[in-house]
Parts: C-alpha cells; structure tokens; sequence
C-alpha cells in the first residue's frame, strides 16, 4: 500500500502494480503492437511494391516509429493511462498525486521505454522495478507516474454476532471517539473468528481486547458482563450511531431492531438478572471459564437460584443460530 497526498491535503491509498503484473501487461501489449506492426508492413509491402529500396526502408522506418512507439503513446493518452495488457491485468497508469496521465506523461514513458524496454529487452526495467520502492521503472521516475492496480480482490466479511438483548442501549454514554480504528478493526476480526479460535485463546483475546476498548471509553467493563458480550454491544452502539449520522434515527432504529435476535420471552432487565440469571446463549464454545460477580445481597449475577459455583453456566459469546 502506497499512500500519496494530494495539492488538496487528501491521502489517497494505491496499490502499486508489482513487476509481475506489469511484465504481463508489458508482454500482451507487445504481442498486440507486433501483431498490427506486421499487419501493416504486409500492407506496405504489397501497396509499394512498385516503389525503390531506399522509399521501401523509409516506410518501413517510420512504420515502426508509429506502430511501436506511437501506437503505445496514443493509446495510454486517449485510455487515460490503460492500455490494452493493463486493463487485462487491472492495471493503470497514474501520476504521482494520483491523477490520470496527460499526453506528455505518456510521450516521456513510451521514449524512455524504447531503451529500457525494446532495445535492452526488459533488462534495464526488471533492474529499475526491483529498486525502486514502489516498482517504478526509469520512464515512471522521468514521466512522474506510478503503475497502481484497479482491480483489488475483495475479501469476504465474517457476520459479526449481535449483542444479547439485555445488553442494547446499554452503552448509548460511552464516548467513542478516542477508539482508534485499529482497535476496531481488531474487535470485529475477532468477533467473526471467535468460533474459530481454541476457547481459551478466544477468552484471553476477548479480555484484552474489552480492556483496550475501555481504557480509551474511560469506563470500564461492568460487572457481569462477558467481555465478547461487551465488545459486541459496543460494536452495534458505534454501528447505531453511524446510521443516525448517515440515515436519521428512525433508520437506526430500524437497523438495530433488525440487528437484534428476536426472542420469544420479555427482555431481561437488571432486576431480573439478579433473579433469573444472564440468558443461557452465552456458553463458552469447549468449555471456556466464565468470570462471575461476588455474592451481593441480591444474589449472583449470571447465576440461577439453587445453582452451585460448580456449575455455573460460562460467559462466552455465542452468536444466535
């Protein structure tokens, strides 16, 4: 990933094209540029026949000046930068701040690459990619342009399990803006891999992971609350409050309704909690210890009357079927 800026203070993230991919291109464009340079010089020689040595040599000349150097200038001019072997390997040519090529970009580029590319065979531009930070080749360095790549394949986003319903609107006064986006990016990696990971390296993640987040909220975990619970609830306040800022409240509202599980019971509160327990949905996957409140007057949260510290339920999240 390279990132530029722009005259206007914009960064932009571009993936430059990498020597592989740009020898491909390089390659088909040849074969294209070869097969119309011989198509045209059978034309010429059978239409000139009638015409002296010296007249023949000179349209050869300039038959090759035209098709293999002129040919790749126009076409990278007139495409913006996309030539036939790159819009093959998603590839396009770009300047330095990101913008699209003008007619003398292309012209230093297709000059430069005569030598780099014809007359040395690729030698002196396989040299030049491989320096070169961002894979520039001497007519990019000259020219001020960078190859980037257009076609960047889309990795496939894990489903991130909602909250538990006792625990919605409860995080409505955490302050999130301290909360890089790293951290969030960590949180949701880890919540759509959780069932994935061995149940014990889940729980410790889960608990680092609540720690982080409420060290920059500045509160911190309540009591009771399983950390993969947490972090769940938290990611759906930050996701309710992006679509109030995008697409109103009432829109939200409806996000977060279709977020929830639906339950066939009334919504625990935390009186009932105290009474009846945290919902059962929330079993470590293999066995994973749960973390429980100390007895208080009002009993143990997360716990059912009559049942034993040895047989409490855990506390890990499991997403609903």
């Amino acid at each position: 990933m390279s990132e530029l800026v722009t005259g206007e203070a914009v960064a932009l993230e571009l993936r430059p094209a990498r020597l592989p991919s740009r020898a491909l291109a390089v390659l088909l464009d040849l074969v294209a540029a070869m097969a119309v340079y011989v198509a045209v010089t059978i034309a010429l020689v059978v239409s000139t026949a009638s015409l002296d040595e010296a007249a023949q040599t000179a349209l050869s000349i300039a038959t090759f000046v035209l098709v293999l150097v002129g040919g790749p200038i126009a076409v990278e001019t007139l495409s913006h930068g996309r030539s036939l072997g790159k819009m093959a390997c998603g590839l396009r040519v770009v300047r330095d701040d990101g913008g699209p090529i003008r007619f003398r970009h292309a012209l230093v580029r297709g000059l430069i690459g005569v030598i780099e590319i014809l007359m040395t065979f690729g030698v002196v531009a396989c040299i030049a990619s491989f320096v070169s930070a961002r894979g520039r080749r001497l007519g990019d360095v000259f020219a001020g342009t960078l190859v980037v790549r257009e076609r960047i394949p889309v990795a496939r986003t894990g489903f991130v399990p909602p909250p538990p319903p006792w625990l919605a609107g409860r995080f409505s006064g955490l302050d999130l803006s301290a909360v890089p986006d790293g951290l969030w990016l960590a949180v949701r990696q880890y919540l759509t891999r959780m069932q994935q990971l061995d149940p014990q390296v889940g729980w410790s993640m889960a608990e680092r992971l609540a720690s982080d987040l409420a060290e920059r909220t500045g509160a911190p975990v309540p009591q009771g609350v399983p950390p993969a619970a947490y972090l769940a609830a938290v990611v759906q306040e930050r996701q309710a409050r992006e679509a109030r800022r995008a697409f109103g409240s009432d829109a939200a509202q409806a996000a977060a309704s279709a977020a929830a599980p639906v339950t066939n019971g009334p919504v625990p509160t935390a009186e009932t909690q105290a009474v009846g327990g945290a919902p059962a949905a929330y079993e470590p996957p293999g066995g994973a210890p749960g973390v429980v409140s100390e007895p208080s007057d009002q009993g143990r949260l997360g716990e059912s009357p009559g049942v034993s510290a040895g047989e409490r339920p855990g506390t890990g999240f499991v997403p609903p079927a």
